[in-house]
């Protein structure tokens, strides 16, 4: 006998039910995505012109990751630059060319960014002269702010090229406007707070990204505008390093006693980093951590006087979708 076809559809409804839809119960890209929207919006309302440049996890610029991807045009519209690590140089080892094939999916993003107004910043980890110029040059032809890291540490001023590149006195109010980048993420290279403060304002560059702390103690407002003038009088923008998709135990914000499902945002530990946890991104917890109150991180960040936020680990839903 026939059965009814409201029946059939009935049944074809509940197939997810008893057998499992294979779909994902989050979609974590999405949720990176809100997070970093909702980050620009709050930093943005405060102080308009304030950038955004996630690092890394450029996948999220389309719907698919790829450039026949659809534009997520609320999250491009969210961010100012685009931080990429490995670009040309050291994907698979410091100092060694990127496989080419890992270079041209990078790349094509990169350039998609360009074309939605998203400048690209490249981290290329490499210490030979010869690699170092070929970095520099490359990315310079595509009109990418590059900086090449000697050390993967990066904690201190690069001993080649001795001055940045395309050098200027200029005053830089945006990242369209910079020439050049200091990547300087670990001030433990120098021996105290006033050598570390005076190597890096006797520099020319255009762009720092660099730590909102030396040791445990905030840089004060006072010292991020001694850091805003260059050598030569032109005024630079400070990105402060923040990491949104892991917890670092080293921060104010951590308690002692806190472990993994305690918070219940905070979950497993970082076997390549010790002392950086992966956290569920999404929850309102976490995110109360990094903004919207004068202890949260950027809101610290914003009233220190920098210009910008470095978001890393955006790329965090990797680990999720892969658990």
């Amino acid at each position: 006998m026939q059965r009814p076809l409201f029946l059939l559809y009935a049944f074809a409804l509940s197939l997810p039910v008893l057998f499992g839809s294979g779909c994902p119960q989050r979609n974590y890209r999405q949720d990176m995505r809100d997070f970093v929207i909702e980050i620009s919006d709050y930093a943005k309302h405060q102080h308009p012109g304030f950038a955004i440049v996630p690092q890394n996890g450029e996948a999220l610029m389309t719907c698919n990751g790829t450039t026949k991807g659809t534009p997520q045009e609320n999250y491009l519209k969210a961010i100012d630059g685009q931080g990429r690590e490995d670009l040309f140089y050291g994907y698979n080892n410091d100092d060694e060319a990127t496989p080419s094939e890992e270079t041209a999916s990078m790349l094509s993003m990169m350039e998609f960014g360009m074309t939605h107004n998203v400048r690209p910043l490249i981290i290329d980890y490499c210490s030979t002269h010869a690699n170092i110029d070929d970095s520099y040059r490359k990315n310079g032809a595509l009109g990418f702010l590059s900086f090449a890291a000697e050390r993967r540490d990066v904690d201190l001023l690069p001993t080649y090229p001795t001055t940045p590149p395309n050098e200027n006195t200029n005053p830089v109010t945006s990242l369209a406007a910079a020439q050049n980048l200091l990547y300087l993420l670990n001030p433990g290279g120098y021996d105290s707070r006033e050598a570390y403060l005076s190597a890096l304002e006797k520099t020319n560059y255009d762009v720092f990204v660099i730590d909102a702390y030396y040791d445990d103690a905030a840089l004060s407002k006072e010292e991020v505008e001694r850091l805003h003038t260059k050598a030569n009088g032109g005024r630079r923008l400070l990105l402060a390093y923040l990491s949104i998709g892991e917890a670092e135990n080293y921060r104010p914000y951590w308690h002692a006693g806190w472990r993994p499902g305690f918070p219940a945002w905070l979950s497993k530990e970082n076997p390549n980093w010790e002392g950086n946890f992966k956290v569920k991104y999404w929850q309102e917890g976490w995110k109360r951590i990094i903004f919207g109150s004068p202890e949260a991180s950027l809101d610290k960040i914003l009233e220190a006087g920098f210009d910008g936020a470095y978001l890393d680990i955006i790329d965090a839903y990797e680990y999720f979708e892969g658990s």
